[in-house]
């Protein structure tokens, strides 16, 4: 889960942070912090014993998450992906980690509905057929009158299904547990097999791990949207390669496993899969709100305030 919670003020000498661009392009850095960059590529700054709130860069790869591990004085972590999965193997005891739930909300929930629309509407077709010269017409699917069943219920997911609302379409929100608005966990058995379209948006857990199995796809109707803009892993791969295989469902996913996706890799080929190379977050949308997440913790920091976005439990 997420939710505030205090840091102790950084003691004399001044708190060193490691910021992923140079500190101008923050908005209101408070004072009190001394600042080294590292965007991920060549050796990290030799300040790496002394560091106490770090920022990884964003989608620079493993190695920038590693580090924490190597941070004897490290007190926070700030990651700029909402998932942290990655991060805390490696987190020692103590530290704070905090998410960038908020920061891709708009993006992903963008992402989530080119998706579902060009999927649907026979977009990747008409491109083809473009090449081709060919005239591909035809009647295609509306999203207007469609079932679509949100699972992850966090803010990604509510940007998702307001975004959803004016195409005329039934959206579901499940969470883990039923509460005002949204479906619970328990409900699956009965929404999956009503559901034109199905979109993942779970965080990354032991428990969401291969969730979506051959059982899973089983309860979807002939015809059925699956849309994956979450992690890669909540996929079993071989399950639904054989269902697009059949031609029975249809994809759409933003996430693969493994990444960057093996170019002898079955799926590239797979029928009726659109697939786009983990891109929903990043987008222009992304910069001006991780940069002022960033801002506002750092403040919160220096202050002795409580963070937001911590992540406690399995989130």
């Amino acid at each position: 889960m997420e939710s505030r919670q205090s840091v102790r003020r950084p003691a004399s000498p001044p708190a060193r942070v490691w910021l992923p661009e140079p500190p101008a392009v923050y908005s209101g850095l408070p004072d009190g912090l001394v600042i080294d960059v590292y965007d991920g590529s060549g050796e990290p700054p030799e300040s790496l014993a002394g560091v106490t709130f770090y920022v990884p860069p964003y989608m620079a790869g493993p190695h920038t998450v590693e580090l924490v591990a190597r941070m004897p004085a490290l007190e926070v972590v700030q990651t700029l992906t909402a998932g942290v999965e990655n991060v805390r193997p490696h987190l020692g005891e103590g530290v704070t980690l905090c998410n960038a739930r908020g920061v891709h909300d708009a993006s992903t929930a963008e992402l989530g509905v080119a998706l579902i629309l060009a999927s649907l509407r026979g977009i990747p077709e008409f491109v083809h057929a473009q090449t081709e010269h060919r005239w591909a017409d035809g009647r295609r699917q509306a999203l207007a009158d469609k079932r679509v069943v949100v699972l992850g219920a966090g803010s990604i997911g509510q940007a998702l299904a307001r975004r959803l609302a004016p195409f005329e379409c039934e959206v579901t929100l499940v969470g883990r547990t039923a509460r005002d608005g949204v479906a619970g966990a328990a409900q699956l058995a009965d929404l999956l097999p009503a559901a034109d379209v199905v979109v993942l948006l779970v965080p990354m857990t032991d428990e969401t791990r291969g969730m979506v199995d051959a059982k899973f796809l089983a309860q979807l109707k002939d015809g059925a949207l699956l849309v994956n803009i979450a992690r890669g892993p909540i996929v079993q791969s071989d399950a639904l390669l054989a269902e697009l295989s059949s031609g029975r469902l249809r994809a759409a996913v933003d996430v693969t496993d493994p990444e960057p996706l093996p170019a002898t890799d079955p799926l590239w080929n797979a029928p009726g899969l659109l697939l786009s190379p983990h891109v929903g977050g990043n987008t222009s949308a992304f910069v001006p709100r991780g940069r002022a997440l960033v801002s506002a913790q750092l403040r919160r920091y220096v202050a002795g305030e409580p963070l937001a976005n911590v992540v406690t439990g399995s989130y």
